[in-house]
């Protein structure tokens, strides 16, 4: 069935499985699987679905096809994080929410899946060595938004483009890794960034290409990347769209682009009201509210890449100075990201209780910097672990993280 722009909305949500007892990952997906299932195929259940990812410790829950309305989606989220927690607690585990691991060690703990697709797995830890967090430590929300054409994948693919810079001013969520609070609030996105290091173009500068047509999306990015993987993949296994790893890809074997940089939050709530924030300002820029979209698509990838690059560290924090870029929302002076999704919030009318999520970002900041204040000035591995707890116990009750 070809869906249209806003005809539906794929969301996949992914998780680290935990001790009860140390918050040590534990690298039981298949046994997750397989108890609520009975077998290790992707687990359908009802408008939802499960499956595995890259990592043993890790379970990735997502809309079974694309969902007609994201208004739904946070109670059925909640209702997977539920079911999962229930399983697994006979083996004293549970989910555990934030885009990183306090304490992962991705060197020793990293246990790549052994089942179907492992040898596309493998071959990837073959080439990049997973060992390490840009592969093995960084759960993210995805959300894929339909095309049905050239002419409409060309409008999103701008307005994709455009956008990404100020999702870390929402989403950031990864500020403490090896048991230290890092320099950047999205560490995640740092590590992303530089885990295809050995073969640049599978992730370039993380904004995509301005490219508009499937002819020239694949001529422009993938058949590079596919030619430059060839030597590592005589067998071809990365020979598909999914060897992408830009922050946003096009997947044109499902008609949809599929937005890669959003950490995962404490709850579906969260993730869901970031979803729907980033979706009503995506059909602003479509529909041209501040500026025509053919302007918006000529913006080359480099003055991007720089608010993107600087929001990985000061994310909401992030003060945008590009007069140039600024426009393209109908903003003319300097603001930093957390103000300037206050001013897209406002402009395209985001309703309740969605609503509600982005104005508590607004106040007390993004969960990265809820983290930091929580832990406070000397972070000790008992605080960090205390506070770690109750973002799981945000996940299961699917409220919102507080600090002040």
């Amino acid at each position: 069935m070809t869906l249209h722009l806003w005809q539906g909305f794929g969301v996949e949500l992914e998780y680290m499985i935990v001790d009860r007892d140390t918050l040590a990952a534990k690298p039981i997906c298949d046994t997750l699987l397989r108890q609520v299932s009975g077998g290790l195929d992707d687990v359908e259940r009802g408008d939802a679905a499960w499956s595995n990812e890259l990592v043993l410790h890790v379970v990735e829950f997502k809309t079974n096809g694309p969902a007609p309305s994201l208004e739904p989606l946070p109670a059925l989220f909640a209702d997977q994080v539920r079911t999962a927690n229930d399983a697994l607690r006979k083996h004293n585990a549970m989910l555990l929410g934030g885009a990183m691991h306090p304490f992962f060690d991705p060197v020793t703990e990293t246990r790549i899946w052994p089942h179907d697709y492992n040898v596309v797995y493998e071959t990837y830890n073959r080439i990049f060595d997973c060992r390490g967090h840009g592969w093995s430590n960084l759960q993210a929300t995805h959300l894929n938004l339909p095309f049905a054409d050239d002419t409409e994948f060309a409008r999103l693919h701008a307005a994709v483009r455009y956008v990404l810079p100020l999702l870390p001013g929402l989403a950031a969520a990864s500020p403490v890794a090896e048991g230290r609070v890092q320099k950047a609030l999205d560490f995640r996105l740092v590590n992303y960034a530089g885990n295809s290091a050995r073969i640049p173009s599978s992730t370039g500068q993380v904004i995509p290409e301005p490219l508009y047509t499937r002819d020239e999306y694949y001529a422009g990015i993938l058949e590079k990347i596919w030619a430059d993987t060839a030597p590592f993949d005589p067998d071809g296994n990365l020979q598909g769209e999914f060897a992408n790893a830009r922050g946003a890809i096009a997947r044109f074997d499902r008609m949809a682009i599929e937005i890669r940089v959003l950490d995962i939050q404490e709850c579906p709530l969260a993730d869901v009201a970031i979803c729907a924030a980033i979706v009503e300002v995506l059909k602003a820029l479509v529909c041209e509210r501040w500026l025509p979209i053919t302007e918006i698509a000529r913006t080359e990838v480099a003055p991007l890449a720089a608010i993107l690059r600087q929001g990985f560290v000061e994310a909401e924090n992030t003060v945008v100075s590009d007069l140039a870029y600024l426009r393209g929302f109908g903003i003319d002076e300097p603001l930093p990201v957390n103000e300037i999704w206050h001013h897209l919030a406002h402009e395209t009318g985001l309703a309740q209780p969605m609503l509600g999520v982005l104005r508590h970002i607004e106040k007390q900041g993004t969960l990265a910097t809820r983290i930091v204040r929580a832990l406070g000035s000397t972070p000790t591995r008992s605080g960090i672990e205390s506070v770690y707890r109750e973002l799981a116990d945000c996940l299961a009750a699917n409220r919102l993280f507080e600090t002040v």
